[in-house]
């Protein structure tokens, strides 16, 4: 088990620490590009961007991940009534989408009941970080500029990657559409509308420029706007209301841009900005009939993020990564009267990253990795009695990996340091950590696509900002959450030569988790108030299937199905605890889905089916906390046309055919039956 030293440490030590990792790894790099005299090992791989051509296919891709592993992209994310990250999560089995209701309303993914906090969202390579909250909210992110979305249920199995990917217990990768030019082309250019139920109105547009043969442009940008006002049933008991969800508007801008670029020697580049500001309004949980609210909530989001990857010598690889983010919240709730006026509350956050990572080849199937990254957050707020925290936390990886023709192994060692001080009152304690993590697979049939998976791995967060300093909630002596997870899997991927079946992919994996001192973030009556918890300990046991394929019913129709199914038990084990062995909070021991597609020439029938089935909203199990099952009915219908060159797509959806009034979270209604049409081309 991880074994922690806790207490102060020296501020001058810490930032030693850093900069002489920092030195290392760049002169283990410097070190090994001269070994010119080593043999290439055969197995060597460097990823050139070279100008490709891509077709439409049915087929399933080779996936052979060691770990398990579910993505979505190209026309199976079009296929998905998604509007964005989030929506298009549901498909994905073991994970709840944690959905307070609306285009505006907070939206954050659960993995495996271990909490928001074990799942690190990356765009683009690089993690999204949030010390405030922990969060990430999936809403902000349209899949108009994605172009794949991979869920890791354990971390990436290349050891190439930054030393905050192996503090991952889950990741989600989110990768925006790269440019890609068919032959004679320098431009290509988007133009989409979409618009729906409850007054939403969403166009976006994306810009492609070829600069030079090795040097590309991205550019997109998107404007959101929804009233929010959509029909709900309540009921407190003795009767049922029909009322409209009140102050749920929202109005959103996007605007991001990329560059791209290779270099002789086969190094690649990119250099990102990204920019997110919204203004909405917070509904309030549906409790005693108070179905108003004027709390309001600004948003601005700012970062600029470059990398760079290059083979060094024969043998060694180097990443390099770096980034600045701003992020501005402003929290209004008139209602609620102080000595100096409405409550008005205003929060920056900064964050700067630094990583650097190698990658080693010691034999053709022998790699070893060592990466390092530094992160500095700093809130500030002009809360009461606020402590105005800083964050400096070290990350050094150290992994190796074994890739034989049907054997895969991978360990590696993460060690965390973490570093905190306050301008005001108690800071919480320095934490040091070292958590380990191992994989292995195995194709026991070299004919056949059969993968047997395990690992082991423990993962270790530090309370956020808010859990440790929020005015009048937050605790400095809250634990932070330790946690083993174990999985045993198999998974099957092969594309047929059969005149009917096309493609056939099945997933199984059998996971238990212990989490000690799980803390726990419960919604108290609005979206910006929480009620802080520790849990003690919890145990989460489960099993996931996911399957998927695709036959050829004629010489023009293609069938499409998939099916998802999660059950899982995660109940809370504290001893002498009054809620012992009860189910933690939204957590359903039964969840599922299932996909339908046809295709016929340049028409597309889509049907998706999403369940959730019962839970709790609190730690005691009793009738009185009790959230009834819910599942969702929806269909699209996608017609491509080309007109003088020009393709065409024009797109029907209906949502929650049969209006079923449901919580996700209790007393925050979601929408009924609501449709949505979309109209976008290629220039």
């Amino acid at each position: 088990m991880a074994t922690g030293i806790a207490g102060k440490a020296p501020q001058k030590s810490f930032i030693n620490y850093l900069l002489s990792l920092l030195v290392l790894l760049a002169g283990s790099g410097y070190c090994y590009g001269q070994d010119k005299s080593s043999p290439a090992p055969a197995l060597l791989h460097t990823d050139t961007l070279h100008q490709v051509q891509i077709n439409a296919s049915h087929l399933l891709p080779p996936v052979k991940s060691p770990v398990p592993h579910q993505s979505l992209k190209g026309t199976q994310l079009e296929r998905l009534n998604s509007l964005n990250v989030a929506d298009a999560l549901r498909f994905f089995s073991g994970l709840q989408v944690k959905d307070y209701g609306g285009v505006g309303g907070l939206k954050t993914v659960d993995v495996r009941s271990m909490g928001t906090n074990h799942t690190s969202v990356f765009y683009d390579g690089v993690q999204l970080g949030n010390a405030m909250n922990g969060q990430t909210d999936l809403g902000k992110f349209s899949l108009d500029n994605i172009g794949e979305i991979h869920l890791y249920t354990f971390q990436k199995s290349d050891i190439f990657q930054p030393a905050r990917a192996f503090a991952a217990g889950n990741s989600l990768y989110l990768e925006s559409k790269a440019p890609v030019f068919r032959e004679g082309r320098r431009t290509n250019a988007g133009l989409k509308l979409k618009a729906g139920s409850f007054g939403l109105i969403n166009p976006s547009g994306l810009l492609q420029q070829k600069i030079s043969k090795n040097v590309f442009a991205s550019l997109s940008t998107e404007w959101q706007k929804s009233d929010g006002d959509y029909p709900f049933r309540y009921t407190n008991g003795v009767y049922d209301t029909t009322a409209s969800r009140q102050n749920g508007d929202i109005d959103a801008m996007r605007l991001e841009a990329g560059l791209y670029g290779t270099m002789r020697d086969s190094s690649q580049w990119t250099i990102k900005s990204y920019h997110y500001r919204s203004a909405r309004g917070l509904p309030r949980a549906i409790v005693s009939n108070n179905f108003e609210s004027d709390e309001r909530l600004w948003d601005r989001n700012s970062f600029v993020q470059a990398s760079w990857k290059s083979p060094v010598g024969r043998r060694l690889q180097t990443m390099a990564n770096a980034k600045y983010a701003y992020d501005y919240t402003r929290y209004l709730d008139p209602d609620y009267y102080r000595q100096e006026g409405p409550l008005d509350n205003h929060y920056r956050q900064k964050e700067l990253y630094i990583s650097l990572a190698n990658k080693y080849h010691i034999k053709p199937f022998w790699t070893v990795g060592l990466s390092g990254d530094w992160i500095s957050n700093k809130l500030d707020a002009d809360l009461d009695f606020f402590a105005y925290p800083t964050r400096n936390s070290g990350l050094v990886a150290a992994a190796s990996s074994l890739d034989f023709k049907t054997f895969h192994l991978q360990a590696s060692l993460l060690g965390t340091y973490v570093s905190e001080k306050v301008k005001t009152y108690q800071s919480a304690s320095n934490f040091h950590k070292y958590t380990p993590a191992v994989s292995a697979s195995w194709q026991p049939f070299s004919r056949h696509p059969l993968l047997v998976n395990a690992f082991y791995k423990e993962t270790f967060r530090m309370p956020t900002f808010n859990d440790l300093y929020y005015s009048m909630i937050g605790n400095t002596a809250l634990q932070p959450e330790q946690v083993a997870q174990h999985n045993l899997g198999a998974s099957f991927n092969k594309n047929l030569n059969g005149s009917v079946w096309k493609s056939l992919s099945f997933q199984a994996n059998a996971y238990y988790n212990k989490v000690k001192d799980k803390i726990v973030a419960i919604p108290a009556e609005n979206l910006f108030r929480w009620t802080m918890t520790n849990l003690g300990e919890v145990d989460i046991r489960g099993i996931e299937s996911t399957f998927r394929s695709q036959l050829q019913a004629s010489s023009e129709v293609i069938l499409q199905i998939g099916l998802n199914y999660t059950y899982q038990k995660a109940i809370d084990v504290t001893p002498g605890a009054a809620n012992f062995n009860h189910q933690i909070p939204y957590t359903p021991v039964h969840s599922g889905s299932l996909t339908l597609g046809a295709d016929y020439k340049d028409l597309s029938l889509n049907y998706s089916y999403a369940y959730c089935g019962e839970r709790y909203s609190q730690k005691t199990n009793i009738p009185a906390n009790y959230i009834q099952p819910w599942y969702t009915h929806d269909v699209s219908l996608i017609q491509t046309v080309k007109i003088s060159g020009h393709q065409y797509k024009l797109s029907g959806e209906l949502n929650n055919i049969f209006n079923q009034y449901r919580d996700i979270v209790l007393n925050f209604p979601m929408p009924g039956r609501s449709f949505r049409f979309t109209l976008s081309t290629n220039i």
